[in-house]
């Protein structure tokens, strides 16, 4: 049987939290974070944002599959499933070795045998034994997937391994596409998802981000030979997650991207255009999660790519 590689899926899961809150293990390299408010609030707020995020996906057309977390162990990340696992049209499983040692645990029995169970996974590829090697490859967070011409865009990080790329692309046979990304304080951008989405015709990126021009150049001439559009946002916008997006489909076949409402806030009338002609948006209010988690509505969703009988 032909395997029809397409860059966008219908089907996503979500976890939902039990406790979602600001995670001091993570924060010492992800700049967005922000603790704010009282930890009650806060986790009470956060999943107001997460069920409404929910249903304004269902309403447009997306098929939302949601897996409850549990409040022991505490995996105050727990919403954002995509670093820790993803699947693939190939019928393969990955498990990712993740860098804070409380989002290790965020790999819970329950919620690992649910989505072990998945059907159409054919092979489980667990990669996350590098952890015992302090080697880090967090999922699509650490990777922006082009999945159509197998290619693997990744800036580098604590929580992005070289070797562990190397690993995942011998697996998937893809291409690892390297380069080193920095935020407005010059500081390693932690995850290559808050600065680059790809989409099925065109590309949203922070060109400024790479500051070396020879890379710079490598992902432009690599994004125009794989016919993407280049949309270039700035690093203002990216502090406001407008990097933080992701290409899905409704039930008729149709392209939705998605990013939260304070991304698509920063984006002037032009580059909205842009996407529009392409895509509709669909913008979530994600305050709560994206302050204090440093995540925003890319992160909290974990692409379903197994094939369908």
């Amino acid at each position: 049987m032909s395997i029809v590689r397409k860059q966008a899926t219908n089907r996503v899961i979500m976890v939902r939290p039990a406790l979602f809150g600001y995670n001091a293990e993570t924060a010492t390299n992800n700049s967005f974070q922000k603790e704010t408010g009282v930890p009650e609030a806060v986790a009470k707020s956060a999943k107001r944002e997460f069920d409404a995020y929910v249903n304004l996906l269902r309403n447009n057309g997306v098929d939302v599959w949601v897996i409850q977390d549990t409040k022991k162990p505490h995996t105050p990340d727990s919403i954002f499933p995509n670093n820790w696992f993803s699947t693939h049209v190939t019928g393969e499983l990955i498990l990712y070795p993740m860098y804070a040692q409380n989002r290790q645990q965020e790999r819970k029995l329950h919620i690992l045998a649910t989505v072990g169970d998945l059907d159409g996974v054919s092979k489980i590829i667990n990669l996350s034994g590098y952890e015992k090697e302090k080697c880090f490859l967090e999922g699509t967070g650490s990777m922006v997937l082009d999945r159509v011409n197998k290619i693997a865009y990744c800036c580098t990080s604590e929580r992005t391994n070289q070797k562990v790329l190397d690993d995942f692309c011998t697996e998937l046979d893809y291409k690892g596409l390297v380069f080193t990304a920095t935020d407005a304080f010059d500081k390693p951008i932690y995850h290559t998802n808050v600065m680059m989405c790809v989409a099925t015709k065109y590309a949203v990126i922070c060109l400024e981000c790479i500051k070396d021009s020879t890379e710079r150049d490598m992902v432009v001439e690599s994004l125009k030979q794989t016919n993407h559009k280049i949309i270039d946002i700035s690093l203002e916008q990216v502090e406001h997650f407008a990097g933080n997006m992701l290409e899905v489909e409704d039930e008729n076949g149709n392209s939705i991207l998605v990013m939260s409402a304070e991304a698509k806030r920063s984006l002037n009338p032009q580059q909205i255009a842009e996407i529009e002609a392409y895509s509709k948006i669909v913008a979530p209010e994600l305050e709560t999660i994206e302050k204090n988690g440093g995540g925003s509505a890319r992160c909290m969703l974990a692409e379903n790519f197994l094939p369908q009988e």
